[in-house]
């Protein structure tokens, strides 16, 4: 048992288990199983490398084997920052038939974060690319290591320096041990098998334990809705890292069913279709932002796209012309809006809902007994069709982060239920709408930032003495940051040199604001906090009086 995650009490676990919910297998046995009914159909296309769900079992378990002769051993933490490749599923499947714990970095992220995520788990291994653009990611472990007491191993793809071990080495090194070694690991289903990231409003990300037995479930609870099956092609778009992507139901999803899974590293609109064209890819995850781009790009018109099945769309609200205008340009397509979050629960508007309903609303939970309440501020629970706080609870849905103990006491009732942030209304068709959110969050085309965090960094700045970042609305990312500074006496601050600041913090760059606004005052409210509603009514009124709204 890990020390620091928060279990599942002990009649919701006898309750998930009578349900059926929980298997009682790890996703080493639940895989192993899959590689080898499956073993010769093609699992996954990277480029030009076509993969069986045989090579990627071997080559999986040679990486595990090899790691093994490494030191490598059950309950271990690792981080992974690998981008779209087929190297991600060899190392993720990897650490899990050892028992490993692998962390879901993005390959965005940078020192601020990745330190924080090895300090804080106390990883030993840390995966990454060589480098991406000017960017050296074998200088970011180098340097985590050099502070670090737990961090051992740096994994590098690519061109592995002294010091370094080359993910390609471990690929194709003859083991010296047997795969028997492997089997012989006990996982214990209610360990966590991954830790997922957080988009929480207080600093870098909380981590996220999702135990095997909740994982599985939450992938085959989401093939069931979104009509995966064996003949089905997923195109993985997407950072891989993420929860929609990975497991719902994502690459895990389209495994289970003996689907095939095509990778990209580019969400370029004339590649993105040149693969579904050329694969037949019946379904892509999108977050809107990322949708609104292809289907205003006057290539879409040049591809064959009548193979799609179903685009599903999370991360943000999606809005009805967008998902029209994507109906009119590929009539095949049922474009399917879910809601979700790292920390569980899922939402999928069903095949079978009217029009009316797929229009209007971001779905119904996946699981029977998935617990939903919409509450006040004092925790009442709302009148039908009035707006309150999404508070949930279920078989998936996480019981406290990872050694957080005074955050949890904030972020979770006395029973259990999670305390999402978001403001939500439940329609009469049993679905739910999203009205808004209580957290202070920016949601940048699906990636969600931390005012907090942010503010705090630019608190640091010589010229700054107040400063209170908000969201400004953006037709097509749904939201972007606007830092509104309040400057020392006789001081001045440009955005050009703002951001250059805060890129010296080596934070994520979709986290720099993209406007600033220097204010004499902040609007307050009746309390005496800046009205951050104020503030953004005010900047939404600029940017109308600029034309560019």
């Amino acid at each position: 048992m890990l020390e620091g995650v928060v279990r599942f009490p002990p009649e919701f676990v006898a309750r998930y288990r009578a349900m059926g919910y929980w298997e009682g297998r790890s996703l080493r046995d639940t895989f192993d199983a899959v590689f080898s009914k499956y073993a010769d159909r093609v699992a996954i296309i990277d480029r030009d490398k076509v993969v069986t769900y045989r090579q990627l079992n071997e080559r999986a378990e040679r990486v595990a084997l090899n790691l093994l002769d490494e030191g490598l051993k059950p309950l271990d933490r690792a981080v992974m920052q690998l981008p779209n490749v087929v190297e991600f599923a060899y190392l993720y499947f990897a650490l899990q038939k050892i028992g490993c714990i692998p962390i879901m970095a993005l390959p965005a992220h940078r020192y601020r974060e990745v330190s924080y995520f090895v300090e804080h788990s106390e990883a030993v291994a840390c995966a990454a690319l060589d480098r991406s653009r000017d960017f050296d990611y074998s200088d970011l472990i180098r340097r985590i290591r050099a502070a670090s007491k737990s961090l051992r191993l740096g994994i590098i793809l690519g061109e592995a320096t002294e010091g370094f071990l080359s993910l390609t080495e471990l690929i194709e090194r003859k083991p010296s041990r047997s795969p028997k070694d492997l089997e012989a690991i006990p996982i214990d289903p209610d360990d966590p098998a991954v830790f997922q990231l957080s988009g929480g409003t207080t600093g870098v990300p909380k981590l996220i334990p999702r135990t095997h037995n909740d994982y599985i479930y939450n992938s085959k609870a989401a093939s069931a809705v979104t009509g995966v099956g064996p003949d089905k092609i997923l195109l993985d778009v997407l950072p891989l890292a993420h929860n929609l992507p990975l497991a719902c139901p994502g690459l895990q999803g389209f495994l289970l069913h003996g689907a095939k899974v095509v990778l990209a590293n580019t969400t370029r609109a004339a590649d993105v279709f040149s693969l579904i064209e050329r694969h037949r890819v019946t379904h892509v995850p999108v977050v809107p932002a990322l949708l609104i781009r292809w289907i205003n790009d006057p290539v879409i018109k040049k591809f064959d796209l009548s193979s799609l099945e179903v685009i599903q769309s999370g991360g943000q609200r999606l809005q009805p012309e967008v998902r029209r205008r994507t109906k009119e340009l590929i009539p095949s397509v049922f474009v399917q809006e879910n809601f979700g979050m790292a920390e569980g629960m899922l939402m999928f508007v069903r095949f079978d809902n009217s029009e009316d309903v797929r229009m209007e609303t971001v779905g119904r939970p996946i699981c029977p007994d998935d617990e939903v309440r919409l509450v006040d501020d004092d925790d009442n629970e709302v009148a039908p069709g009035q707006i309150g706080e999404f508070l949930a609870r279920g078989p998936y849905t996480l019981r406290g982060y990872y050694r957080a103990p005074e955050h949890n006491a904030r972020a979770f009732t006395f029973d259990g239920f999670y305390r999402s942030g978001d403001l939500m209304r439940r329609h009469p068709s049993g679905n739910y709408m999203v009205e808004g959110r209580k957290k202070d969050l920016i949601n940048r085309g699906g990636e969600k930032i931390s005012a907090e965090e942010i503010e705090n960094l630019i608190l640091t700045h010589p010229a700054v003495q107040n400063i209170a970042c908000v969201p400004m609305p953006d037709p097509v990312l749904g939201e972007r940051m606007c830092a509104c500074v309040i400057v020392r006496g006789g001081s001045t601050l440009t955005l050009e040199e703002l951001a250059a600041f805060l890129a010296d913090q080596e934070i994520a760059r979709h986290k720099l604001p993209e406007r600033l606004e220097v204010m004499e005052e902040f609007p307050m409210s009746p309390f005496g906090k800046v009205s951050k509603k104020d503030l953004t009514e005010k900047i939404v009124l600029k940017i109308k009086q600029e034309g560019k709204l």
